[in-house]
């Protein structure tokens, strides 16, 4: 008896699922299939990796590297004017030297979070590029305003805390000298925060939709559209409509994972990406958020914030905050901000 053969690719027994290419030949046999479900089982349970064990101290990391960058630009900076100083023939203490110093670098310790927050609002990666720049170049111009007027007021607090007077002299003479300085800075800021980006990215994996199956054409009511020939007359299906995936491929430090959609408690986005948190684990996927919410069910997921779409069902308690908006507890022990504008979107939750 002869048996129609499989479309190429396709995943018996796990609807929704969608070739993997690249990957490793499929066996014909059960043994082959259970062997490869055992696999993806012990690969999805795996010990937490590099980066989910770096995660609870990410936050003090990236506090501690700039505190610890901008000391020793600090201690180099004030070895240098010494230097500068003794070999013009100049004489100057040690403290204002040192006064000169800090006061620079505490202002633009204060100001690289306010940098950052810029940079995710007006990101320069992607296509982006070129729209934002005028943008950070009109930062920079500020960031050095800022700068300049909070190191002044500093060092004139500590010149007459020493019984001093401290003059900076015309800003209009002086402070084009000052932005040239800043602007470098400002651009060494972004290219550490572009790098540390980068280095992140690898160390948490990147995830992508399944391809299609060959030969099989995505059902416009939602199925998978299997069984249907190449031939066969179909009419073009609506965006708005289009198949939603049952999973998503996730490839994390060389290895590779298959996550369900209804696992996904929430999603965050993170410029040119969005963050899935699945199971206490966190992956990226190279989309929009506007984009990827189409490709989840609307009666589970829903979009509570600008930056953020949350699972229903994972919602453990909606806690009022003022001015309408609400702060989202998730069973998971995560926290989610859902804003006044999206409230209306968890009449559905059922919280508990």
């Amino acid at each position: 008896m002869l048996r129609r053969p499989r479309p190429h690719g396709a995943v018996r027994g796990m609807p929704g699922v969608r070739r993997v290419t690249g990957g490793a030949p499929r066996g014909r046999n059960s043994a082959a299939r259970a062997g490869a479900g055992r696999k993806i089982a012990r690969m999805q349970a795996t010990a937490p990796n590099l980066f989910e064990r770096f995660r609870p101290y990410r936050r003090r990391a990236e506090v501690g590297f700039w505190l610890g960058l901008l000391g020793l630009q600090v201690a180099a900076s004030v070895a240098v004017a010494l230097v500068d100083a003794r070999s013009g023939g100049r004489v100057v203490a040690f403290w204002q030297v040192l006064v000169w110093e800090l006061s620079s670098h505490l202002v633009i310790l204060a100001l690289v979070p306010a940098v950052l927050a810029f940079e995710r609002r007006f990101p320069l990666d992607g296509g982006r590029f070129w729209r934002h720049l005028p943008w950070h170049a009109a930062g920079s111009v500020l960031f050095s305003l800022l700068h300049v007027a909070g190191m002044v007021a500093l060092r004139r607090l500590a010149y007459a805390w020493a019984g001093d007077r401290y003059e900076f002299g015309e800003w209009s003479s002086h402070w084009p000298y000052e932005y040239f300085k800043d602007v470098r800075t400002y651009a060494l800021i972004l290219l550490l925060l572009a790098g540390y980006r980068l280095f992140m990215l690898r160390l948490q994996g990147e995830a992508r939709v399944l391809d299609d199956p060959e030969g099989v054409r995505p059902d416009p009511a939602g199925g998978s559209g299997a069984g249907a020939p190449d031939d066969a007359p179909s009419t073009p299906a609506s965006p708005a409509v289009a198949a939603r995936p049952e999973r998503f491929l996730v490839r994390k430090l060389r290895r590779e994972f298959l996550i369900a959609a209804a696992d996904i408690e929430w999603v965050q986005a993170q410029g040119n990406y969005v963050g899935l948190h699945v199971n206490g684990h966190d992956y990226l996927l190279r989309a929009t958020l506007a984009d990827f919410l189409r490709q989840l069910d609307p009666a589970r997921h829903v979009r509570v914030h600008r930056s953020w779409v949350v699972h229903l069902d994972r919602i453990a308690e909606i806690e009022p905050l003022e001015g309408g908006d609400a702060r989202l507890h998730m069973h998971g022990g995560g926290q989610v901000p859902c804003s006044r504008r999206y409230r209306a979107n968890l009449q559905s939750a059922a919280p508990g």
